[in-house]
């Protein structure tokens, strides 16, 4: 999707017919996936937004957000030969991540900017969300215009942006410097080649330090022998939009195939390889370049485009990476040229993994392991034994910019577009034309969901709630929605063995998105989520505290539902960082669940919650979940009066202990806007949607339809379809 919107959607400067008048105005982008600021590097701001808000558009509902505070980021210097745009994203990311960023917006400026291309950019912006912000804006200059012919944009629209940016002052000065909130400095002189690993997108650390990164991990497990062992890269992927996208990166990976090649170099068998670039365009270039082939030569052959490893789909490990994890328990890492690394996330299996720009994956792919300094070490050996290490295979500034030269071709761009909008695999797929989706019954695909209603009223209230999950920092969305492989013998996979699909063939937590008993039963099974009511508890489990039993989450719902008993999640710093998925934020609310405390919030996450009537709440600094100890049998008083719901308010919060003693304290409400408190008083986006389209279909009949033509006589519309229960 950004890579599409890089290539071909984005105008930078956009015109419209408005009341019979021409308008020039900035192009602007929301868009339902948290790395939608990627489009900030070509001076499109743009911003994600959850599922839930984006489609609430569809039936009028507006995007809001206060006015935001903006973070400036002063880049001065320029990057060292051999550095990368990658390492400079995942420096901006370790440095940001440092201070709260939460509906703050983030804009590069600086001497430093000019020095970086448009691809640099768009690099640096895509990891937005990883460094905790709505956006991640580069303005307009030379470079956005050299990116726009280079895609194949007209003559004629650049000369428009360029005009329209110089007359409206949005052209870049490097030597201004706008008063921001706060202000951060990073001098791109002292960024180094480096990796991000091997558990979170902000713990960069040099390139070299692999070893010592993993160290923590390996605590406590035998020590493994031969050369497939402890920090065996089982998977080495270059994928994701945040790489792929910039050419010279591509290219560069390339360069360093075709070096491997000539050395005779290859990667072990138990390393898994795969390349996906953004769009069809980087096949064509890659190919023009002579590279593709030298790629393919050391395992990089071109899987398909878009989201792949980066998200999950990584399909199976190799066999004998499996055979060594059951039989010795290694532990195997993964390298791939991503945006995200957490626990589980790139394959259920993997705990471990490290973020890195595409030439270092192919490096790390041909050594077979992270257990050595790749910036000194040797990678590998020639045919007559020679010791072959990374400055053998590294491709100088001009190396690049000689390839870049044969491999660009502005035409590109539309050929390739056009000839996959011409699919005729996609033009002859069947699809319902009726007004209403016809559910059918037998899907193990598209069932409808509880939620898809009215509801049952407004979440909020004053009540005692049993904390079902009790979780410490750092629940991604990965952490409580999985998107990879759903496991063989899981209990989604019990529900669809039960429904006829096979155990062997049952697809990716992603395709099963419209399947919401799956999705249950699929939530908080990540293997590194530990729940802190009882460390025994097994992921995806709990303790019903009537009977004691531990049981899966959704069992356990069921039970409290039963009972008529109220549940809430309690969490640590950072609840929801990672991907933008409703289904984090509707799988919790399958689950009963009332409101969420946690001492932080991502924002992305926050909006869903609310889109599904759920209340987020701030904890204190001084009660953090670790701190409060909870325990089954604990129950949490919320007192949350509809009436007194308000934007940042304070909520009466009391812990009711099993012994009887109790403690309070209060939480604040992370609600940001008028909107966000009706629609939880409205029980979620969806319920508030449905009555606002019952209510204006109400007064569509008690009155005459308004004048829509502007010649003074009105004309009826025709009735819309009523909407049923």
């Amino acid at each position: 999707m950004h890579t599409l919107n890089l290539e071909r959607l984005a105008t930078v400067i956009t015109t419209a017919e408005r009341d019979g008048v021409s308008w020039v105005m900035p192009d602007t982008l929301i868009g339902t996936d948290s790395h939608t600021p990627m489009i900030n590097g070509i001076g499109v701001l743009g911003w994600g937004v959850g599922g839930l808000e984006a489609e609430s558009v569809i039936f009028g509902m507006p995007v809001m957000i206060r006015v935001p505070d903006i973070v400036g980021v002063r880049l001065t210097g320029r990057l060292k030969q051999g550095v990368l745009a990658t390492d400079l994203a995942l420096t901006v990311t370790e440095r940001l991540r440092r201070i709260d960023l939460a509906d703050r917006f983030v804009e590069f400026y600086g001497e430093g900017v000019s020095t970086l291309s448009a691809g640099d950019r768009a690099v640096i912006a895509n990891m937005t969300p990883e460094f905790g912000a709505n956006s991640g804006f580069f303005p307009i200059d030379d470079q956005t215009l050299r990116y726009l012919r280079e895609t194949g944009r007209s003559a004629e629209h650049v000369r428009l942006v360029e005009d329209y940016a110089k007359q409206q002052g949005l052209w870049f000065d490097p030597e201004a410097a706008p008063r921001f909130t706060d202000t951060v400095d990073i001098n791109l002189d002292e960024v180094e080649v480096s990796l991000a690993g091997p558990r979170r997108p902000q713990d960069r650390i040099p390139a070299g330090q692999t070893v010592e990164a993993l160290a923590p991990m390996l605590a406590g497990r035998p020590v493994s022998e031969g050369q497939l062992g402890n920090g065996s890269v089982a998977i080495a992927a270059i994928t994701s939009c945040t790489n792929t996208s910039d050419p010279r990166l591509l290219v560069a990976a390339g360069l360093v195939a075709r070096k491997a090649r000539r050395f005779g170099l290859k990667p072990p068998a138990w390393v898994k390889t795969s390349l996906a670039p953004g769009s069809p365009t980087a096949e064509r270039y890659l190919r023009r370049a002579g590279l593709l082939e030298d790629l393919e030569a050391v395992g990089f052959g071109i899987v398909g485009y878009g989201c792949t490893t980066c998200i999950g789909n990584s399909g199976p490990l190799p066999a004998i990476i499996e055979q060594a994890m059951a039989e010795r328990g290694i532990l195997p890492v993964a390298v791939l040229s991503g945006n995200r690394n957490f626990p589980g996330r790139v394959h259920p299996q993997l705990e471990a993994g490290f973020l890195a720009s595409p030439p270092l994956v192919v490096a790390f792919a041909l050594a077979g392991d992270v257990n050595r300094d790749i910036l000194a070490d040797p990678i590998g050996y020639s045919p007559s034994g020679e010791e072959i290490r990374l400055a053998d295979l590294w491709p100088t500034g001009d190396e690049i910019d000689a390839a870049l030269t044969r491999a660009i071709d502005a035409g590109d761009y539309d050929t390739s577009y056009d000839e996959a909008e011409a699919s005729e695999t996609w033009q002859v797929l069947d699809a319902p034309a009726t007004p209403l989706f016809p559910w059918n019954e037998r899907s193990s695909y598209i069932r409808r969901p509880p939620f898809a209603g009215f509801g049952e009223g407004t979440l909020l209230g004053h009540y005692a709630a049993h904390p079902l999950l009790v979780l410490g920092d750092d629940i991604t969305t990965d952490h409580i929605s999985p998107a990879g492989q759903i496991p063989q013998t899981s209990e989604a996979a019990e529900y669809l063995v039960a429904r006829g699909e096979n155990r062997h063939d049952l697809n990716v937590f992603a395709s099963r998105r419209g399947n919401w008993e799956a999705m249950a039963r699929g939530l908080f099974t990540n293997q590194s989520v530990r729940n802190l009511l009882d460390p025994q508890i097994a992921p995806g489990f709990t303790i019903h505290a009537g009977s004691g039993e531990h049981l899966p989450l959704f069992r356990v719902a069921e039970r409290y539902a039963a009972e008529s008993a109220s549940v809430v999640v309690v969490a640590g710093e950072r609840y929801g960082m990672g991907s933008s998925r409703d289904w984090a934020a509707k799988g919790v609310a399958l689950l009963g669940t009332r409101a969420v405390l946690a001492s932080s919030f991502e924002r992305i996450h926050r909006s869903n919650l609310i889109g599904m009537g759920i209340l987020p709440l701030r904890l204190p600094a001084d009660r953090h979940p670790s701190r409060l100890h909870l325990r089954p049998g604990d129950r949490i008083v919320v007192d949350a009066d509809p009436a007194r719901i308000s934007p940042r308010c304070a909520v009466p919060v009391r812990i009711l202990r099993a012994s009887g003693e109790s403690e309070t304290f209060a939480a604040t409400a992370a609600i940001e806007t008028g909107l966000e408190v009706e629609i939880l008083r409205g029980g979620g986006i969806i319920p508030l949607i449905l009555r606002r389209v019952i209510q204006a279909e109400t007064t569509s009949r008690q009155a005459p339809a308004p004048d829509f033509t502007g010649d003074g006589e009105t004309h009826r519309r025709e009735a819309s379809p009523t909407i049923r229960r």
